[in-house]
């Protein structure tokens, strides 16, 4: 466990400073932000909303551009990021030469690029809530008090974080196969593009995709109503189905490469 911490520090120190860290942390800000100035713009127009459909139009747009769009560049650029360093440098051989064990080196890596994945989409969840409540504070006309969206925002955004283990795991393997960028992220924009196709075309078996697992995690965000349907006052309820069919295969995925993935760098590391 030590040796996996001093290499999980490393990773921190390595990487602090590169686009691949930042990235994580400038996209949920200046996407959040970028609906923030468009819902303060148009405040006026927004005013009879009530307070659950303020935060349903204020998160839509910021999941709908992260979860279905975004998220997918953001791995790819975040798996080979990881890896560039020593690729660049050519030092697999020397930081497998350390008196750590290989598989602490090797596991500190991985779980970095899943660190930065969590780190992102928490960021997410904190900017929309953060910016959703000072836009309340700002213009007290609109009614974001009046309703609570933290919850079920959490729950989506972490379905999304399960639903990326799997294309996450493949990508981060790829980093480690190719030494240049351009191989794995046209490898994952083309299964990107391929697993929207599956997923958004509703075919039955795209859960054994990975690269269908965004889309259709947005699909497990559901509406029932409290006190049945016809129940002129009832409230909408929303809810989140968080371990499907693809949240598993997203999983099972993620431990399947990582073990394949720790084969293969001990050979790159011997070379």
């Amino acid at each position: 466990m030590k040796g996996f911490i001093l290499s999980f520090r490393s990773e921190f120190y390595k990487t602090r400073k590169t686009m691949g860290f930042w990235s994580a942390v400038l996209l949920p800000f200046l996407l959040c932000l970028f609906v923030f100035i468009g819902f303060f713009a148009k405040s006026d127009d927004l005013m009879k909303n009530s307070g659950m459909e303020l935060w349903l139009k204020f998160a839509a747009p910021i999941l709908g551009v992260m979860g279905l769009l975004l998220m997918p560049m953001l791995i790819i650029f975040i798996a080979y990021s990881v890896n560039s360093l020593e690729h660049k440098a050519d030092t697999w051989k020397t930081i497998f030469s350390l008196p750590i064990p290989k598989l602490s080196v090797y596991a500190a890596k991985y779980f970095y690029a899943f660190f930065l994945l969590f780190l992102c989409l928490a960021l997410f969840v904190l900017f929309t809530l953060g910016f959703g409540n000072f836009l309340g504070i700002l213009k007290p006309s609109l009614k974001f008090s009046e309703y609570s969206i933290a919850s079920i925002l959490t729950q989506i955004y972490f379905k999304f974080f399960l639903a990326s283990l799997g294309i996450l795991s493949i990508q981060f393997l790829l980093s480690l196969l190719f030494s240049d960028f351009l191989k794995p992220m046209g490898i994952g924009f083309i299964c990107t593009i391929t697993g929207g196709i599956l997923a958004g075309n509703g075919w039955a078996y795209a859960y054994l995709f990975p690269y269908s697992h965004p889309m259709m995690a947005m699909k497990a965000f559901g509406q029932s109503t409290k006190g049945g349907d016809n129940h002129p006052s009832a409230m909408p309820h929303f809810t989140v189905e968080m371990l499907t069919k693809d949240t598993w295969v997203s999983l099972a995925v993620a431990v399947a490469v990582f073990v394949a993935g720790y084969f293969i760098v001990l050979k790159k590391s011997v070379k």
